[in-house]
């Protein structure tokens, strides 16, 4: 009885550090100085209430890009704020948007297309646990096809590694 105890929890000890070691972000520690295309998500006024959080909720809403790190679809923090009055917005007025997923030009075009697909997925999950019916939301990937910025650099890749909300 003591061996089944002590191995149910070796087992849970197990799986809790594979949770925590896959939970990492990782990241690019090169110092390159690249340009942050998600720099405009943050909000540098103080919190408020009142008239101010319309105007911040107003400024949420203007977002309708999303970033992504290379070779991820894992939404942001910055991109959750945004997209919450997204949702919200949506469950009140009904209305349906194309979720459209892109990437840089790294890549096969199907692995492009595939990671666009995931992409934009994401933002559809999210969406759909903030109440939105999936109904309202249509998902296209366009891969490498419609780049936001053109050349091969980091500052062009990160703008095109995105997902845009079309009304």
């Amino acid at each position: 009885m003591q061996v089944i105890k002590f191995g149910k929890f070796a087992a849970l000890v197990v799986a809790f550090g594979v949770v925590v070691g896959c939970s990492s972000k990782g990241g690019d520690a090169s110092g390159t100085g690249a340009v942050d295309p998600n720099a405009g998500y943050t909000s540098t006024a103080p919190a408020s209430t009142g008239n101010d959080m319309s105007s911040e909720e107003a400024a949420l809403r203007a977002i309708t890009t999303f970033y992504f790190e290379l070779d991820s679809a894992e939404l942001k923090q910055e991109a959750m704020r945004a997209l919450d009055v997204h949702a919200q917005d949506l469950k009140q007025a009904g209305n349906r948007v194309v979720l459209e997923g892109h990437t840089d030009e790294r890549g096969t075009r199907e692995y492009n297309l595939a990671l666009g697909e995931r992409r934009s997925a994401a933002v559809q999950r999210y969406l759909v646990l903030q109440g939105v019916s999936p109904a309202q939301l249509e998902l296209v990937s366009y891969g490498e096809e419609k780049p936001a910025a053109m050349g091969s650099s980091e500052e062009a890749w990160a703008q095109n590694r995105r997902v845009e909300l079309r009304k």
